[in-house]
């Protein structure tokens, strides 16, 4: 038996109809794997939530969601896409589809992409407005402004001649990107406050809290999109459980070191199971440190050597090991978690 990932599909729908409820002018974001359901999965529950526009990582994903390309054979090239109809239990989605990488000279899939009325591609280069204005007359975009996560975007003495730029496009709104930690909604506001000086459009922003997106929304007088990916899909622990098989059981000696890493055991006798699966079905992936902190990797270690406290009864060969997987595992694990195999299941 593989690790496999049981999802109760009742309370995971509940859950992600009370995200949707709470949140006004919410945008699923399925990008990867789809955090491990798969992209069709994702934009068919997108589509019974009726929702209109959902957000993907790349222009090759735009095929995936809309059920017209095998997950499976995305290569790169909009020619090497498997093509094929969305079925019955996935059906494609309809709406609009929003590409979160900018958009790069060179890259044909996103190039295509510009011509689709139903993709908004996200600009985050002066000389990439300039470029997609020329060679393609309409198509909608979305204007990345520079955040404190130092990745994409324009700064906001470039917004106006971006604006310029951006003449006979269809500018959809400003995307500001902020980290998943700490508190920006003033930064949020400064960068919202210059964009809309320039032109103005809705603000679509990520990682803020919901007392936070209310005071942008009475801030400002335009509409403001909240895209929502790891709290939709990974937010309704109950409903997520693993279960793998117990392929082994050593006796590990006090302070005796184990596993790839060679970290140390408890300092009394221990039993290691070792269980199916791990980093090669995404769960706990971790880059490694160059100073490991056992403290913070001991849960990520018991997952993969299937570890416990002390005093942990023996399990056997073959037995079946349970959990539920922790937010902190989902997050490392969020663009490759057990259903990236194929293995997961769901109760209907």
């Amino acid at each position: 038996m593989s690790l496999v990932l049981h999802v109760d599909g009742a309370a995971w729908r509940a859950h992600q109809d009370s995200v949707v409820a709470g949140d006004p002018g919410i945008v699923p974001v399925a990008k990867g794997n789809g955090y491990g359901f798969g992209l069709a999965r994702l934009a068919g529950e997108v589509t019974r939530l009726g929702l209109g526009c959902l957000a993907v990582g790349t222009a090759e994903e735009v095929a995936l969601v809309r059920g017209s390309a095998d997950e499976h054979e995305v290569r790169g090239s909009a020619d090497e896409h498997d093509v094929r109809a969305g079925d019955a239990e996935h059906p494609g989605f309809e709406g609009d589809v929003v590409v979160l990488t900018p958009w790069r000279p060179g890259d044909a899939v996103a190039e295509a992409a510009l011509a689709d009325p139903g993709v908004i591609t996200t600009l985050s280069r002066l000389e990439d407005v300039a470029a997609v204005a020329k060679a393609r007359p309409g198509a909608r975009v979305i204007l990345e402004v520079l955040t404190s996560m130092r990745r994409y975007g324009m700064r906001p003495d470039e917004f106006e001649a971006a604006v310029a730029a951006a003449e006979g496009l269809e500018i959809v709104g400003w995307t500001i990107h902020l980290p998943m930690i700490g508190q920006h909604l003033g930064e949020a506001t400064d960068l919202a406050t210059a964009a809309l000086s320039a032109y103005t459009a809705p603000l679509w922003v990520s990682h803020l809290s919901a007392a936070d997106l209310d005071r942008l929304r009475q801030t400002f007088h335009v509409e403001v999109r909240h895209r929502v990916g790891t709290e939709l899909w990974l937010g309704a622990h109950d409903a997520l459980h693993y279960r793998a098989s117990v392929q082994d059981v050593h006796d590990v000696a006090p302070s005796e070191r184990v596993g790839y890493w060679q970290r140390r055991a408890g300092r009394r006798h221990h039993r290691l199971a070792i269980v199916s699966g791990g980093t090669a079905n995404g769960v706990a992936m971790q880059a490694r440190r160059l100073r490991p902190t056992p403290g913070r990797s001991r849960t990520p270690w018991q997952r993969r050597h299937g570890g416990g406290p002390d005093g942990l009864s023996p399990t056997r060969p073959a037995d079946t090991s349970s959990s539920s997987p922790s937010l902190r595992t989902c997050r490392r694990a969020c663009c490759g978690c057990p259903a990236r195999c194929g293995s997961a299941t769901s109760s209907r």
